[in-house]
């Protein structure tokens, strides 16, 4: 866990906190211990509003992006490679020059190469101290890790980022949805996790559409769907699609959920989201809904809508309609 090896390399000696100055967190995930940390010096910095909740809860300053002028950093390396190189260039840019760059993950998240790639380019990292099934270890901030800034990049038209969900192209999910969803749509719907937008301008493309509402978690992910996205029907919500109560009841919903909670897969959380969207709707509205075919969504569909049907699919994916929510009674 990231709390013993950062208690571990304090206790050890292997690093030394500034004794004043702010300290930027990236990326931690809701849960993560940071007591080895002086709090009232901690800004988290993350895009993702699961996470960024989730410590504003606790008391921590929270920002979406680093604001520069930082005594000290820690990184908390995220799976994705070029995500992770990103966030080690943007920590050595934003701290003090010589100041203290810290760097943990699990060695399923490639801290070992990470450091290796340090080490070959000149970085100078300290050596990793093994704890917890991981690795942590410390750089000086302003190494030569430019090339490691992660600029958008245009797939087709449509710019995404490092680290957003599929980065390198369209879901083949949500390809299949979008293809299955009707010419003509009501006037108000959501788009569920929306990503870098690419649901939601088949959506915009169809009759009938007054407004569609991109809902998303990730903070770079909709970055890239406003640009995307010039359209004026489209609203943009920073937002843990599982907890967001709209306004008013939207008359349609269309959702390619995430299953997977971090590395570990999650059924539960596309049921969330199900849950969410018959939450939203209106008591006839509809429900268009891409999951992976091993997933059992049926029966949360079967409790949550009076109708509901395969429409299609493949050997990956079934594609979904449910209508007409049944009411739920307030917990």
């Amino acid at each position: 866990m990231r709390s013993d090896r950062l208690n571990f390399a304090e206790e050890s000696g292997a690093f030394v906190l500034p004794p004043e100055g702010r300290i930027a967190v990236f990326r931690p995930r809701a849960g993560d211990d940071l007591g080895a940390l002086p709090k009232d010096r901690v800004q988290i910095i993350t895009g993702f509003r699961p996470d960024a909740d989730a410590f504003a809860a606790q008391g921590y300053a929270v920002a979406d992006a680093p604001q520069g002028g930082y005594a000290a950093a820690l990184v908390c390396l995220p799976r994705a490679r070029d995500l992770a190189r990103a966030m080690l260039a943007e920590a050595s840019a934003v701290v003090a020059p010589g100041g203290l760059v810290l760097v943990d993950g699990q060695k399923t998240d490639g801290v070992e190469s990470v450091w290796r790639e340090l080490r070959d380019m000149g970085g100078a990292p300290t050596p990793a101290l093994s704890k917890a099934h991981g690795r942590i270890f410390s750089f000086a901030a302003g190494a030569p890790l430019s090339d490691w800034a992660a600029p958008d990049h245009d797939i087709g038209g449509f710019v995404t980022r490092p680290g957003v969900f599929s980065a390198d192209g369209p879901d083949a999910g949500s390809a299949l949805l979008a293809a299955a969803l009707p010419a003509r749509l009501p006037a108000r719907v959501a788009d569920l996790g929306a990503g870098w937008g690419y649901l939601a301008q088949a959506v915009l493309a169809r009759d009938g559409v007054a407004e569609c509402h991109l809902i998303e978690a990730e903070a770079d992910a909709l970055a890239c769907a406003r640009t995307n996205i010039q359209d004026p029907r489209a609203r943009f919500h920073w937002a843990d699609a599982t907890r967001f109560r709209p306004a008013q009841p939207f008359d349609a919903v269309v959702c390619n959920p995430p299953f997977h909670t971090a590395r570990t897969p999650d059924p539960g959380l596309g049921l969330a989201f199900l849950r969410a969207a018959a939450g939203m709707l209106t008591t006839s509205g509809t429900l268009w809904l891409v999951a992976n075919r091993h997933l059992p969504y049926e029966r949360g569909l079967a409790d949550l809508f009076r109708e509901h049907e395969e429409l299609k699919g493949d050997s990956r994916f079934r594609v979904y309609r449910a209508s007409r929510p049944i009411p739920r009674r307030p917990t």
